[in-house]
């Protein structure tokens, strides 16, 4: 009966732990954590120019904010390097904390939908990477 596993080798071995391979990260999952509404788009200065650069399956990066002067839990989400908005107030605690800890996350655009000048619904899944 096969595991699937592979046995490590010295060549293997030499592979996983080569700095210059970025492209290889052994045991790299992502664990979906909840499905949001970014908040706060409105306070995106350039919304209406990023916003056509954004599809579905976009990916995002997230920051941690604990200097927030609102909330002590602030986790940024953006675009390249514009900040698009925030993981709401009323989610982020848990995924703060994890943050804070070193976990990593990241989220993907799952639809976008303009409601209004200056003000559209991002909706992102948001995945702990581990």
């Amino acid at each position: 009966m096969e595991s699937g596993l592979i046995k490590l080798n010295p060549q293997l071995m030499s592979i996983l732990h080569d700095a210059n391979r970025q492209d290889i990260i052994p045991f790299n999952r992502e664990i979906f954590v909840i499905n949001v509404f970014v908040a706060g788009t409105s306070y995106c200065n350039n919304i209406d120019q990023i916003l056509d650069q954004i599809t579905d399956t976009t990916q995002l990066t997230m920051l941690r904010q604990p200097h927030n002067e609102v909330d002590q839990y602030a986790i940024g989400i953006y675009f390249n390097q514009t900040q698009l908005g925030w993981v709401p107030m009323k989610d982020n605690l848990v995924i703060a904390r994890l943050m804070d800890a070193g976990k990593l996350f990241n989220c993907k655009v799952v639809s976008v939908t303009k409601t209004g000048p200056s003000n559209p619904r991002i909706n992102v899944s948001i995945y702990m990477v581990d």
